[in-house]
């Protein structure tokens, strides 16, 4: 299954110290894309993993089909290539299939079943990585907060005894990130005081063929490998693991090189 997310990108600036150039609240980007998945059971177990990899875009504040290549940093008016969130995988498991595993809390909302999962993510780059990013210490926080529900209607059809439901459930997901600024943009947190704020929205398609036209275009010119979803367990990349792999060669070009040597005035 996909889902398909399609939101924004906000400066979020304590005391609009950064403008007029990089105003508080001021949309930067929308984000056009989808995270691909599949469940895979370890042979001969009760574990399952749920395997994923997701490509999402930077797109035109204002013509959110149009994908951004490059970016001008109002403070250092310099040109930057945008490189898009491309996170090959994205993983989670195994869990237990038995009759007393549990997900989070449920809660019914009118008509519909709804529940959350909130993530305040840590990770120290400069000790495991060996590169800041320009992080503060080195390290990377940020506050993933997701809302999920599924009407009545599909949540019944799914729960009848003996029977197996065929297509991917009908959800949609609500999505928020703050986030320092995206390592392509060549702001240091720890020189420019500010992060950025993620507002989108998801929802389930059945197959990677229901991707819109243009959006499956822009994967199959120029990120294949985004297509299908992983076939088996493996390590997980994000955001920032992610521009070290394939931006920085694992460490063979730091961060502040990949941005002298790549911006343009």
């Amino acid at each position: 299954m996909v889902f398909r997310i399609s939101g924004s990108v906000y400066a979020n600036v304590p005391g609009d110290r950064l403008g007029p150039g990089l105003r508080h609240g001021g949309k930067l980007f929308g984000i056009e894309g989808y995270n691909i998945r599949r469940l895979y059971r370890v042979p001969g177990t009760e574990r399952l993993h749920q395997l994923s990899r997701e490509i999402v875009f930077y797109t035109d504040p204002d013509e959110p089909r149009t994908v951004l290549r490059d970016w001008v940093n109002p403070l250092d008016g310099r040109t930057y290539p945008v490189v898009p969130i491309n996170n090959d995988t994205v993983n989670f498991g195994p869990f237990p299939i038995t009759p007393a595993f549990a997900g989070p809390p449920l809660r019914r909302l009118h008509d519909e079943t709804a529940w959350s999962t909130d993530i305040g993510v840590r990770a120290d780059y400069g000790a495991t990585l060996g590169e800041t990013f320009g992080l503060i210490g080195g390290v990377y926080t940020a506050q993933e907060l997701f809302d999920f529900s599924v009407a009545d209607q599909e949540a019944a059809a799914r729960t009848v005894p003996g029977e197996i439901p065929s297509g991917a459930l009908r959800a949609k997901v609500s999505w928020a990130r703050t986030a320092p600024w995206a390592p392509f943009m060549g702001l240091a947190e720890s020189e420019v005081r500010g992060q950025l704020t993620y507002r989108a929205r998801a929802w389930s398609l059945g197959s990677y063929g229901e991707v819109e036209p243009w959006l499956r275009a822009e994967v199959e010119a120029r990120h294949p490998l985004y297509t299908a979803a992983p076939e088996e367990p493996g390590p997980s990349e994000n955001s920032w693991t992610s521009f070290y792999n394939k931006q920085l060669g694992k460490g063979a070009t730091t961060w502040a090189e990949w941005c002298a040597t790549h911006s343009r005035p």
